[in-house]
């Protein structure tokens, strides 16, 4: 069975290790820790503090498992060793919506570290999908949940 890769920056992967090390050294310890207090209350079947508890657990033991699969196969992009005039993971694209709409300017990355209220959105995105490999004066158009959308590409630099 092949395994799915992760493209993502190294900053990226170095965000996603410190959220797995918090997540191993301080929520699932006080998830422990809250389990064993709810137990004590003796019994288990109307313990509501006990049925949350391992609730979080659950989830908790979730995202590392998650977290831990993403940075084993995390496909580290240098964004130093690609064209530096083409929109690729870890470039900052800016655009404009034609034909005559605001200017937008996002960052590409893998879906790992995707965050579009802060301006980072997936490569898998239907817009990152349009705009990759494109280059500065480039039209490209897309469908969207709302109709065809157009955009010119104006800038292509290296992302913060």
């Amino acid at each position: 069975m092949v395994e799915e890769s992760y493209p993502m920056t190294i900053e990226g992967k170095q965000r996603l290790e410190a959220e797995l090390e918090d997540l191993k050294v301080n929520r699932r310890p006080e998830v422990v820790s809250r389990i064993k207090i709810a137990r004590s209350y003796g019994d288990l079947s109307e313990n509501s503090e006990y049925e949350a508890a391992k609730d979080e657990q659950a989830f908790v033991e979730g995202q590392i498992a998650k977290l831990e699969k993403m940075i084993r196969y995390a496909e580290i992009i240098n964004p130093d060793e690609l064209d530096s005039d083409e929109v690729s993971i870890g470039r900052k694209v800016t655009f404009v919506e034609l034909p005559d709409g605001d200017e937008e300017a996002y960052t590409i990355v893998g879906k790992a570290e995707a965050d579009p209220l802060s301006g980072k959105i997936s490569n898998e995105s239907p817009i990152a999908q349009a705009l990759i490999g494109k280059k500065v004066g480039d039209q490209v158009s897309f469908e969207t949940p709302g109709g065809e959308l157009a955009l010119k590409i104006t800038a292509v630099e290296k992302a913060e």
